[in-house]
């Protein structure tokens, strides 16, 4: 299999329409080549065309988004700033810092604007915020965009639902599937399409990707290391489990940031975790398969419940019992929820707190694209029937609506 940089880099006639253009990278830590080499270093072996080629790359500037160009920022809502790449010398901008919408000034720097994002494919994931603005604002300076494409580990299945009009944010900036099943070039030609961009718009594709292959499905797994595209994405196992663990950023309970498993596991000082599980499995015990489900207790030695023992569980999906066409992560984690506020009614569940920009509306509601998954969990009179009728309806027009874009 072969990374749309991989292409780049070592097939010249793909380059030469870039010659004698401004060149910028947006780019992260995971942003690295076959060999593990990062991107904007590999590009810059390019300046100069010093392999005789006539299709040498000018490199003028790179992008970071969350978390910064080279990994600066290990949690989430802290700022990177601008500096200057001390390595290559050129200007190192910002979209997770005193702005996330790139400035004028930022797009005068650059002719073509290469993006090489390894996103992890559930609309919350900040990076893909970032991508739908800098296509929106290439579009309006008349920038050209190439999208270097690469897997999407969580693979092909959709779950969730589309995120609903008024509760855009910066961790749903379009009507997207939380769990999409898109690889960031298929999602950036969906966002080309929904937002109607008049673009130079351009998607290096990969060679040999089949996003249905064991035992990766989604992610090559005996061909690419795994590289954190963020701080807390640690392993193809939290690729996975994020689409609903990532809901508990919304909660008071943790999601395992500081620990080693963050967002593969759950819990919470105060519970009763054999009780919850029974009771999910009497809610819905369906919604609790394709994956191994085991007790545990953690620690955390930062964020919530810091230095208390929590008592949880932790999802794996890296052994035999991991079936991927039935693994429903969102579902699972809105059991849990549901089975909580049944066992205790009074807990105080949802987390008030500014969340990615947002210091009006409840992060759960931002997170869940709408009001109505923790309206279902506030109910005590709502099924599990009830969600799926929600949920449903939206995954099966997500399925149509992303079809035209698959390249894979």
């Amino acid at each position: 299999m072969r990374l749309g940089i991989d292409r780049l880099l070592t097939e010249p006639e793909l380059r030469k329409p870039l010659a004698g253009r401004r060149i910028a990278l947006l780019g992260h830590p995971a942003s690295v080549n076959h060999v593990g080499r990062h991107s904007l270093d590999a590009l810059m072996g390019l300046v100069g065309d010093h392999n005789g080629t006539g299709a040498g790359l000018r490199i003028t500037a790179a992008f970071g988004p969350q978390h910064g160009m080279r990994g600066d920022k290990q949690d989430n809502m802290v700022e990177s700033e601008d500096y200057l790449d001390p390595i290559h010398g050129i200007p190192v901008f910002s979209l997770y810092g005193a702005v996330r919408y790139p400035t004028d000034a930022m797009l005068d720097r650059f002719d073509v604007l290469l993006v090489d994002l390894q996103d992890i494919g559930t609309r919350i994931y900040t990076y893909v915020t970032t991508l739908a603005y800098v296509l929106e604002a290439c579009a309006a300076k008349g920038k050209a965009v190439w999208v270097l494409d690469r897997p999407n580990p969580a693979g092909r299945p959709i779950e969730g639902s589309i995120l609903e009009p008024g509760w855009e944010s910066f961790v749903g900036a379009a009507p997207l599937m939380m769990r999409h099943g898109l690889t960031l070039g298929e999602l950036a030609g969906w966002l080309v399409a929904e937002q109607g961009l008049d673009l130079a718009y351009k998607v290096i594709a990969m060679q040999g990707y089949d996003p249905a292959r064991a035992p990766g499905y989604g992610w090559p797994r005996d061909e690419l290391a795994w590289v954190n595209p963020s701080p807390n994405a640690s392993s193809l196992n939290m690729a996975r489990c994020f689409p609903g663990t990532v809901l508990l950023e919304g909660t008071t309970l943790s999601e395992g940031r500081g620990t080693t498993v963050a967002l593969e596991v759950m819990g919470a000082p105060d519970l009763d975790i054999c009780r919850l599980l029974q009771r999910m499995e009497s809610l819905k015990a369906e919604w609790m398969r394709g994956a191994q489900l085991r007790c545990c207790s953690f620690e955390p030695t930062f964020h919530k419940h810091q230095g208390q023992l929590c008592h949880g569980f932790q999802m794996h999906t890296d052994c035999v019992h991991y079936q991927h066409d039935a693994f429903r992560p969102y579902r699972l984690t809105a059991l849990f929820l549901k089975a909580l506020r049944l066992e205790c009614p009074d807990y105080d569940l949802w987390r008030q707190f500014p969340y990615e920009y947002e210091t009006e509306r409840l992060a759960i509601d931002l997170l869940a694209g709408g009001t109505y998954l923790r309206e279902w969990v506030d109910d005590a009179t709502a099924e599990p029937g009830d969600l799926e009728a929600r949920l449903a309806p939206d995954e099966a027009r997500w399925m149509e609506a992303r079809a035209p874009f698959l390249r894979y």
